[in-house]
């Protein structure tokens, strides 16, 4: 699997930067990712700015980006919509 769409590799981790209508747009989102982040133990770096959320997906136990890391990826582009 390659980079997901709308996703780039930038220090060792896979980074999408998502702006949203509102700031409770923005906590909607956030909190239905940490859901999928809980269910699958596997935890991205978020940092919330009013209405934009920055997500970084990387696998600190290997230093990088794993198959792990796009999977989660993929899935969290389709929570933007949800």
């Amino acid at each position: 699997m390659g980079t997901p769409a709308g996703w780039r590799e930038e220090g060792g981790a896979l980074v999408r930067e998502l702006e949203f209508a509102s700031f409770a747009e923005a906590i909607a989102f956030v909190t239905r990712l940490a859901r999928l982040a809980d269910a699958e133990d596997h935890h991205p770096d978020i940092d919330i700015r009013y209405r934009r959320v920055i997500v970084r997906w990387t696998t600190h136990a290997a230093g990088a980006v794993t198959e792990r890391d796009r999977e989660l990826a993929a899935r969290t582009s389709a929570l933007v919509s949800a």
